[in-house]
């Protein structure tokens, strides 16, 4: 026999649970069902979510929010058809009811169909009171298809609702930066401020408007601001930190940095901005010091290992470069970058095999700058193979077709190749190009410069010039 509620004392969800542990069956309001099954969903416990509707549904067999409820679950689990077919037979029964259209929103959503879920919103919009699930979910939509704009008025109205919505907050920011619209952003977070004047976050927020567009006065101004809306905001003090260490102020970056620390548990990102700012102090032995905690807090911080592997590189110790940056690429393997580096260390060891792999690696995740063409080649000059690196040059000008620099160096390795054919094709493409820059070509191949061949080249190109 059913008890009824009064007769088990005690808030829902702990009576519920109780309920769960013995053979009694305990009555519940359906609105009781409701906010035992809103608990459970929030807080990820699907088995007990669906446990709790299938009690609720025996005990209120009529109840419309209990069955939608029941519906979210089947959505959330990929049953859709099963969801469609109970959506169906709602809207038999209540047609006027919005949440009906918000669940075939999600359920067009799962099946990336965005437009039909917006459309379905829409219309769950005009049956609303209040709207402001429904414009959050919109906003969600637009982000599925990259409308950016339209995203960022459904979040705006989220915020117009609740002055407290962070997250919508952080999306409608977030919309602002994807469109690089940071004066966009300043006069809304201005505005915002405005209405609540004590917001840390938004303060935080505006304040990594200015650092993006290099207003570091005013940046710093606005994390001071949300220091004083919240003097525990560990976040602000970080961002203020790296606001002074672009204006060259280290001791006091540190200082910020130092606070972060003591707020909360150390963090490797928190030492690895000690270190940076130790090292532009030219405090070495400090610098280290705080690399080495970086990664001992955080082993896996590549960024970490990659400061200690320059840290070494700047002082031509390269064995131990070269040591670091392996420990950089085992966590991060398909970074370019890293592998740019380990090609500079192993070049810097006379490596050139190892240099040669490394920027190969390079190239092949990515990394196109002329440097690398440049220095690939040089790594297989020095390598004795002329040949690959007239063919790396030449990878190169298909990135770099107007670069004068990537022209003289491939004539002269062209000559090197005794290819004087396409040598002198080359040599007059540099020259056409900037014939200031013929330096670069005597500087490099000195043993071609004063040739009757180069000079003849070049005189006829000044005299086609005139």
């Amino acid at each position: 026999m059913a008890l009824e509620s009064n007769e088990r004392p005690g808030r829902p969800i702990a009576k519920f649970e109780s309920m769960l542990k013995t053979d009694d069956v305990y009555f519940f309001d359906a609105e009781d069902f409701e906010d035992i099954i809103h608990h459970y969903l929030n807080n990820g416990k699907i088995a007990l979510a669906k446990k709790a509707i299938k009690i609720g549904l025996q005990q209120h067999p009529d109840s419309i929010q209990l069955k939608l409820l029941d519906v979210e679950v089947l959505v959330f689990e990929n049953n859709l058809d099963l969801a469609e077919e109970l959506l169906d037979k709602l809207q038999l029964l209540d047609s006027s009811n919005e949440e009906i259209y918000i669940q075939r929103a999600n359920i067009y959503s799962k099946k990336d169909n965005h437009e039909a879920a917006i459309n379905l919103l829409y219309k769950a919009l005009e049956l609303s009171n209040n709207g402001y699930d429904i414009h959050s979910l919109l906003g969600m939509e637009y982000l599925f298809m990259d409308d950016f704009k339209m995203a960022q008025k459904s979040f705006m109205k989220c915020v117009d609702i609740d002055d407290h919505d962070y997250s919508s907050l952080y999306n409608v920011i977030y919309c602002f930066e994807f469109l690089e619209d940071f004066d966009g952003a300043i006069y809304y977070l201005n505005t915002y401020l405005d209405r609540n004047p004590y917001c840390e976050v938004a303060w935080h927020q505006l304040g990594k408007q200015y650092f993006e567009k290099g207003m570091y006065p005013e940046a710093l101004a606005a994390y001071d601001f949300a220091i004083i809306s919240d003097d525990t905001f560990m976040g602000a003090y970080f961002e203020k930190g790296k606001v002074l260490e672009k204006m060259g102020q280290y001791l006091k970056a540190i200082e910020n940095y130092e606070t972060t620390i003591e707020i909360e548990d150390p963090t490797s990102h928190a030492y690895l901005r000690i270190g940076k700012c130790h090292e532009m102090l030219q405090n070495n032995d400090m610098a280290k010091f705080y690399y080495y905690q970086t990664v001992h807090e955080d082993p896996l911080l590549d960024k970490g290992w990659l400061a200690i592997t320059d840290f070494y590189y700047k002082r031509r110790n390269y064995e131990k470069a070269f040591y670091y940056i392996n420990k950089a690429l085992n966590i991060d393997g398909e970074n370019p970058n890293y592998w740019k580096k380990c090609a500079k260390i192993n070049t810097a060891l006379k490596k050139y095999d190892q240099a040669d792999y490394a920027y190969k690696q390079a190239v092949d995740l990515g990394n196109y700058e002329l440097t690398t063409w440049l220095k690939w080649a040089e790594v297989s000059q020095l390598n004795n193979d002329i040949d690959s690196a007239v063919q790396i040059l030449a990878q190169g000008r298909e990135f770099y077709p107007e670069s004068a620099r990537l022209q003289y160096k491939m004539a002269g390795l062209q000559l090197l190749a005794n290819d004087t054919i396409n040598a002198r094709i080359t040599l007059i493409d540099a020259l056409k190009n900037d014939i200031e820059k013929l330096f670069l070509f005597e500087e490099e191949f000195p043993q071609f410069a004063n040739t009757e061949w180069t000079l003849n080249i070049v005189a006829d190109i000044k005299k086609a010039s005139r």
